[in-house]
């Protein structure tokens, strides 16, 4: 089993003291966003690995270490995009970002990280021409530390178009727009061959529709890749896991996601995992580090714990 360590939340950057607790422990309580269903997930018996996303890792360099030191592979998928303050309110700056993610492939391989320019938001602020000028800028950066960029166009859910517009209403100034399928393409293009030059694979998530030779389908959760840094790591390990997507065109493996929504402060004008940015502001200042859940549901009685499986 693969855990994800989430892409519903910013775990690294906001809750790695949490992490630790649970990854000490052995387990965690996770619930379903849809059915809103309870569950047990094992975070070292029966794991195969594990994939963290992050806008800012900094913090979590400790739990890496010790996730590692138990001897599970893990992918960290790291976003920095270098956008202005009006659609990225409290991410670290670029410099820092790219900083991390060096530091972090310095110390456990290019294979361990993988950069993501996710999504790709065409605004009055930020045209194509400010794509490829900031991409270009950020790919001569982490030239030499990772060997994959993953990319998208945002996914404007109503949640998204929503936050998006009350960002833009309130004094912001900006305009956004979603362009026609073929102007995403050559921009995908472009930013491919920018990639390739630095030494970099593109890959794009969850969008087949807008697949060009130069970016293929990547695969965000990938057990292959977890194998490769098993190894490297010399550990090798077979990781089982079947493709089995989260959303249509998506290329990942089958994993367990231990996240919960609505609880990333970071405050992006564009993001998908957060439709009320106070709400997510008064979880996380609700957080329980030392909770079973992320963070815990109304009216639930916490379990007692079950022996440390370190």
């Amino acid at each position: 089993m693969i855990v994800s360590a989430s892409y519903r939340t910013d775990i690294p950057a906001f809750y790695g003291r949490w992490f630790l607790n649970r990854f000490r422990a052995g387990w965690v309580k996770a619930i379903n966003p849809y059915g809103r269903q309870i569950s047990t997930i094992p975070l070292r018996a029966g794991v195969d690995g594990y994939v963290f996303w992050s806008r800012n890792a900094a913090p979590f360099q400790a739990a890496l270490d010790e996730v590692r030191a138990a001897g599970f592979p893990f992918i960290l998928h790291h976003t920095v995009t270098g956008y202005p303050r009006r659609l990225e309110r409290s991410v670290i700056d670029p410099a820092r970002a790219v900083a991390v993610i060096r530091d972090l492939a310095a110390r456990h391989g290019s294979g361990a990280v993988v950069w993501r320019y996710d999504p790709v938001l065409i605004t009055s602020m930020t045209p194509p021409s400010w794509h490829l000028e900031t991409f270009a800028a950020l790919a001569d950066a982490l030239a030499g530390a990772v060997d994959e960029v993953v990319v998208s166009f945002a996914h404007l859910y109503r949640k998204t178009e929503r936050n998006l517009t009350q960002t833009a209403a309130l004094g912001e100034g900006f305009e956004w727009v979603d362009p026609p399928r073929e102007e995403k393409q050559a921009l995908l293009t472009r930013l491919a061959g920018v990639a390739r030059a630095r030494g970099m694979k593109m890959s794009l998530c969850a969008q087949q529709g807008l697949v060009v030779p130069e970016a293929t389908p990547g695969r965000c959760i990938d057990a292959r890749r977890l194998e490769r840094v098993a190894a490297e790591w010399g550990n090798p390990r077979s990781v089982s896991a079947r493709p089995r997507g989260t959303r249509p065109g998506c290329q990942c493996h089958e994993s367990r996601d231990i996240g919960e929504y609505d609880t990333c402060p970071h405050g992006c004008a564009y993001c998908y995992a957060v439709g009320s940015r106070e709400l997510a502001r008064k979880r996380f200042s609700e957080h329980d580090p030392d909770s079973e859940f992320l963070f815990c549901p109304p009216g639930s009685i916490p379990l007692p714990e079950i022996p440390s499986l370190l």
